[in-house]
């Protein structure tokens, strides 16, 4: 009976006809240079790749305590205009760290977003949510004005004019005493529906809030 099994393929080279082998060789010198060419340059790639990537996903994953701080009596605010306070974000780093946060009491008449304890206070980021540039109040217009690509928002922070994909980041606000605290910042879209912070340039309305998901260590404050 024929045997029609496949017959193994020798492991030597000599054995399987490759000019310039020599007897008990199972890896040709040309495969074993490129083998050792391709490992060096992954070695090489990966001392530069790796930093490279923990450095852009590091920021990822770093966790970011809720941070509240006192801005003055809830009476300092009215609410037919904004009151500019100096806030600290990131502590350590001097004058860099602070920002500048423009706070009124809250106006039924303009305020349509459901009212709860984070927001009888409105307190508005000024990074404009095209390119993260200063924002100011101008209160002769009643509005925020970016002066660098010409964004334009309304008394709510919402957007009226120019490049901005959503309207201005807000902070929470709570009465704790004779105190208004500012808590850490949110993001909204043009409902003012509360959402995890994104970065500037990310719009929130339709599918652009599944397009840009927040940061996994960044989350909005439970029950809002």
């Amino acid at each position: 009976m024929a045997d029609d099994r496949r017959q193994t393929k020798s492991k030597y080279t000599a054995d399987r006809m490759i000019p310039g082998a020599f007897e008990g060789e199972t890896v040709t010198r040309r495969r074993f240079m490129v083998g050792t060419a391709n490992v060096a340059g992954a070695v090489a790639a990966s001392a530069f790749v790796l930093p490279a990537l923990g450095f852009a996903l590091g920021p990822v994953f770093e966790k970011h305590e809720e941070r509240w701080q006192a801005v003055g009596s809830p009476d300092d605010f009215p609410e037919d205009t904004y009151v500019p306070k100096v806030i600290t974000i990131v502590d350590g780093i001097g004058q860099a760290g602070k920002t500048t946060t423009y706070i009124r009491k809250r106006n039924p008449k303009i305020d349509t977003d459901k009212p709860d304890k984070y927001n009888q206070y409105i307190a508005i980021s000024t990074r404009c949510m095209h390119l993260g540039c200063p924002v100011r109040f101008v209160e002769a217009a009643g509005r925020f004005i970016c002066p660098c690509h010409g964004g334009v928002y309304g008394f709510d922070g919402k957007v009226d004019g120019g490049p901005p994909v959503r309207p201005l980041d807000r902070f929470y606000t709570e009465v704790r005493g004779d105190q208004l605290w500012l808590g850490p910042r949110y993001s909204v879209n043009e409902e003012l529906k509360r959402f995890s912070p994104r970065d500037p340039a990310e719009p929130l309305d339709g599918i652009g809030q599944y397009l840009y998901p927040s940061r996994p260590t960044i989350r909005k404050l439970p029950g809002t």
